[in-house]
């Protein structure tokens, strides 16, 4: 599955009334072969967030942050992003104030690394806390004064999504400085 560059972006929002009076976001991407969807987390979906996060040890290969965030995928705002039905990626929010949040997981398989996905999940999440009222997504990666060539490219990432460095916290994650982006939406 390659996404063409001529292949144009599809963002359609549908807000629903929902249980508890949330409200849901349709994203759709659209890749060569197959649309990319967003689907909400839902009971039962802690094994899939387990599946996908211990696919890629290369970023989760902590046992305890991986049971760590599992858990909290059933507690905060989590969406799969999904081809033909199958979850490829998991995104996971957390509203710290009524202005501030963010980015607590994002993990795509590796085979759909640089396909767009990810920037799916980013925009999906920038509209949906936009719609709440947010102004400012954080999010946190292993800091560049413990250099790997992973996460160098997931700084990259997020600095192409629009985020910029604001702090590195050494002692954060034990043994793992953390690099703090941030992003005005």
């Amino acid at each position: 599955m390659r996404l063409r560059l001529e292949t144009r972006w599809i963002a359609m929002l549908r807000t629903c009334s929902f249980m508890l009076g949330r409200s849901t976001i349709m994203t759709e991407a659209t890749f060569a072969d197959a649309p990319l969807t967003m689907r909400q987390f839902a009971d039962g979906d802690q094994a899939t967030s387990d599946r996908i996060l211990r696919s890629l040890p290369d970023w989760f290969g902590i046992e305890d942050a991986i049971v760590e965030y599992v858990k909290q995928s059933a507690e905060y705002p989590t969406w799969f992003a999904c081809t033909r039905g199958q979850p490829i990626g998991i995104i996971t929010l957390r509203q710290h104030f009524s202005q501030a949040a963010e980015i607590h997981l994002m993990a795509v398989l590796s085979q759909y690394h640089r396909r767009g996905v990810g920037r799916t999940m980013v925009e999906f999440a920038e509209i949906y806390l936009l719609e709440r009222g947010v102004s400012f997504l954080q999010v946190k990666t292993q800091g560049p004064s413990r250099p790997d060539p992973n996460y160098a490219l997931t700084q990259k990432f997020y600095e192409a999504m629009g985020f910029v460095s604001l702090e590195e916290f050494p002692d954060l994650w034990p043994g793992n400085p953390a690099l703090q982006l941030v992003k005005r939406l």
